[in-house]
């Protein structure tokens, strides 16, 4: 895995140079996703490629211009279509690195916005197709997001995001591991409102 890390360095750097937001997201993503591998009980290598994944969730916003990516505002459909193809960007950036560990972690950022009904892109997997790890991505990426301050939005509160993830877009996660995540996140340093 110390291979791993270092065959990705660059990458974790570039995302650093290319936003800070994206770049302080991604740390805090890495953070609840282990947290949450970790309760649902994921072997080390598992976590390993868990870890790595979120850090390089949003690697594919590298490709993404500055007029959409720090837009103060909504985006219109060509802009929402060109920046939901950040996960296949990333997953193009990820397979440039001749590695089989890279290649696994690669899958986890092309899956991260699937939907557990369905609903996600970039291949309207379903459930269980979508890889466990991907999954917890999309949970711990989607909480952050809504406590995060945006050039766009204003951070929600715990609550808020808590009925969003169980009420308003509870189809989206995985309910067992929502649920997993629902009980870690009340003790987790990065608990909306925390500080």
């Amino acid at each position: 895995m110390d291979e791993l890390v270092k065959a990705t360095a660059a990458l974790v750097r570039a995302l650093t140079e290319r936003d800070g937001n994206t770049s302080a997201h991604s740390c805090r993503t890495r953070t609840l996703a282990l947290e949450l591998g970790k309760v649902c009980g994921l072997s080390a290598a598992e976590l390993a490629t868990l870890g790595l994944a979120a850090q390089l969730h949003d690697i594919g916003k590298i490709g993404v211009p500055d007029r959409i990516l720090l837009k103060p505002g909504r985006l219109d459909s060509e802009e929402l279509e060109l920046m939901r193809s950040h996960p296949r960007r990333g997953y193009d950036i990820l397979m440039a690195v001749p590695d089989p560990e890279v290649a696994a972690v690669a899958d986890v950022v092309l899956h991260h916005h699937e939907g557990f009904d369905g609903m996600g892109y970039p291949s309207r997997l379903k459930g269980e197709e979508i890889p466990v790890s991907s999954r917890i991505v999309t949970i711990v990426d989607s909480y952050d997001a809504l406590a995060a301050q945006r050039p766009y939005k204003k951070p929600k509160t715990h609550e808020r995001i808590m009925h969003i993830l169980f009420e308003e877009e509870g189809g989206k996660y995985d309910p067992f591991l929502r649920t997993k995540f629902a009980a870690l996140i009340e003790a987790s340093a990065h608990k909306a409102g925390s500080s």
